[in-house]
């Protein structure tokens, strides 16, 4: 039981840890602004596509960038209260 204190703890520490880490992120610009951002880098990485040739794990940068975007727009809707 004591031991699930501190694992507790420790997990509360994490926590507040990546809060902080993501609002110093947030605190640089709005979530649309970084949609933005996130759209114009994964078109440049589609566009170099034809000159870097193949890129096998391409779904997966597809479904990361979605994450991100969607973690952007849950951010938004914390923002303003929703």
């Amino acid at each position: 039981m004591h031991t699930e204190t501190h694992a507790n703890e420790a997990a509360d520490w994490k926590l507040i840890a990546y809060g902080r880490e993501v609002s110093a992120l947030l605190s640089s610009s709005n979530a649309e602004s970084w949609n933005r951002e996130l759209w114009t880098m994964f078109s440049g990485f589609m566009l170099a596509q034809s000159e870097t040739g193949h890129t096998p794990n391409l779904s997966n940068t597809y479904f990361s960038f979605k994450e991100l975007l969607e973690f952007f727009e849950k951010v938004e809707r914390i923002r303003r209260g929703e």
